[in-house]
């Protein structure tokens, strides 16, 4: 059983310097300015990036690596014509962004304190717990305005050049459905005055900072450890890194670049659950966010057993009581704030009419601002965008569909013979097995992810459902059991290695066909050559590194070369 926390309890349910050294490998390009993409790079065909050779413990700088071709996939028995790329139409260009998870690392209802107990060491692993805590997660925002600023870049779809259309963020925008957290996601694709800083604001109060009376060596510590103290693990096992000042860095006040495109929003677990995991219309979670007490290190002699069964049976309890200094929990005192506050999906939906941009609600609807629902359809020319609310607001990251949201999509798909039809959720066909429903009021069942999957190809003029949730990249064809079939599209995140968004092209071939190009899109933050603490851009390319060293995964999220930059053969249902 593991338990992340982007998957707290699913099962329950159901360096810099080794660049230089590093140009002498095999397709690194031998130019450290060239690792910084020109205005209009085509994205990851041109280059992208890689880790470099490992350091002492292991670490690894991020170095610039020759690009990567397309690679066409026919799995569902579609085959284009061999002239089509001379007689091919571009129709539409638009950039999927997933999993941007912002974080306020300083809030007092996190729980990297759990995290050590999937930590690798000589004892017998736990697999209870990985993820409560990223050594990057300090970066989060930098990394969103990085990414912005290389779609802006970028501008059109590399194969077609058919300009950008839009941007969709498929969920997990916020990480743990805070107010300052929505906002700061909000500002990061709309632009302007941003401050990824929360409580005291002068001063960062967290698991990272060295302060002598909480300083837990389980954490890394960019500034050093305190006099008297050991060396943190992150440092001593696996060759991190001493980064002076970076804590203020990351506080540091920035202007977001923003989109030059409409962008549209899509609900995730971490954006609708504290944690991703636990209902945050809780009154008891709600003031531990709004409060003055964070938990440092758990208790000694934990057990991980009895803590997932508090976890899951009571998490508010659990918190207060390890709070209330009842047991041997590390505490420490840090300033409230009240814009940490939780919110509803109904809150949600209301943070993005307040805050502007285009178009007016990001896709949200009246109706969805009028009764609090998140899934809603929009027409782009020819095509299609369905948006899905796969969140079960009874608790577990996994996700689910409630029956009037299903009704509501079948009934929507009967009308759309006329449209080539684009699915988009935060969760996949095979992280949607969350049947929980509530305990009080009325029961309805919930509608799963292979119900979903039936009904979306049971209709022709779908070609894709397009998600995120995993931070994979992956690729997965689904067949009709007539022929054909639709491309399940999973893009990873901008949290984890390899921090990448993914262009989506469609063109038609003019022969029957449709090809799907997908291509991905590191972002501006420059390789290990050119990381500093100077500017946004310089952090997130720390950022990138740091992921890329993360002791729990750093290597997955990557996929394979059928995973990224791929041609996707599928029919075209208005042919």
């Amino acid at each position: 059983m593991e338990i992340t926390r982007r998957n707290l309890i699913r099962n329950a349910i159901a360096a810099g310097g080794l660049a230089a050294a590093a140009t002498a490998l095999p397709g690194v390009l031998r130019s450290a300015a060239a690792a910084d993409p020109a205005p209009g790079a085509p994205a990851t065909l041109g280059r992208t990036y890689l880790p470099g050779p490992a350091g002492p413990g292991g670490y690894r700088g991020v170095i610039a690596a020759a690009g990567e071709p397309h690679r066409t996939r026919t799995a569902l028995g579609v085959l284009g014509d061999a002239g089509r790329a001379a007689r091919r139409e571009g129709l539409l260009s638009f950039v999927q962004l997933s999993d941007v998870h912002i974080v306020d690392a300083q809030s007092p209802l996190r729980l990297e304190w759990t995290d050590r107990l999937d930590d690798p060491s000589p004892l017998p692993a736990i697999g209870l717990f990985s993820s409560a805590y990223r050594p990057q997660e300090m970066l989060t925002g930098q990394v969103a305005d990085s990414m912005v600023r290389a779609i802006n870049r970028i501008g059109s779809g590399p194969v077609t050049g058919t300009p950008f259309a839009l941007a969709i963020q498929t969920g997990d925008n916020s990480d743990n459905s805070q107010l300052n957290e929505v906002r700061w996601n909000i500002t990061a694709l709309n632009g302007g005055p941003m401050r990824v800083d929360s409580g005291r604001l002068t001063k960062w109060e967290g698991v990272a900072d060295s302060l002598k009376a909480t300083y837990d060596g389980a954490y890394w510590h960019p500034e050093g450890n305190p006099n008297g103290r050991p060396v943190d693990r992150p440092r001593a096992e696996y060759g991190f890194p001493v980064v002076p000042g970076l804590l203020d860095a990351a506080r540091r006040p920035f202007t977001a670049e923003g989109l030059t495109i409409p962008w549209y929003s899509v609900f995730g677990n971490h954006d609708g659950l504290a944690q991703g995991n636990f209902p945050a219309s809780t009154l008891q979670l709600n003031l531990i966010a709004l409060g003055a007490l964070k938990i440092i290190s758990p208790p000694l002699g934990l057990d991980p057993g009895q803590l997932l069964e508090d976890l899951t049976g009571d998490p508010a309890g659990l918190l207060t009581t390890l709070l209330s200094g009842a047991t041997s929990a590390t505490v420490r005192l840090v300033t409230p704030d009240r814009d940490r506050r939780l919110l509803t999906r109904k809150q949600i939906v209301e943070q993005h009419f307040l805050l502007g941009g285009a178009p007016f609600g990001h896709g949200f609807t009246s109706t969805n601002r009028q009764q609090g629902t998140a899934y809603y359809h929009f027409d782009e020319g020819r095509f299609r965008f369905v948006v899905l609310d796969t969140v079960n607001p009874n608790g577990y990251s996994d996700g689910s569909l409630d029956t009037t949201q299903f009704a509501w999509l079948t009934a929507l798909l009967a009308q759309s013979s006329d449209k080539i039809v684009m699915v988009f959720s935060h969760h996949t066909s095979t992280t949607m097995g969350n049947p929980l429903i509530a305990t009080g009021g009325s029961l309805e069942a919930r509608v799963t992810g292979a119900t979903v999957l039936d009904a979306l190809l049971s209709t022709p003029s779908v070609i894709a459902w397009i998600n995120g949730h995993t931070h994979r990249n992956q690729v997965s064809p689904r067949p009709r059991p007539g022929g054909g079939g639709l491309w399940e599209i999973t893009t990873a995140s901008h949290i984890d290695w390899p921090q990448q968004a993914r262009i989506i092209e469609i063109a038609d071939n003019r022969d029957g066909t449709l090809s799907i190009f997908t291509t991905m899109v590191d972002h501006a933050g420059p390789a290990s050559a050119g990381a500093g603490t100077a500017t946004p851009e310089q952090l997130a390319g720390l950022a990138r590194e740091l992921a890329a060293n993360d002791w729990h995964d750093h290597d997955g999220g990557l996929g394979t070369l059928d995973d990224r930059n791929v041609e996707l053969l599928v029919a075209n249902p208005l042919a």
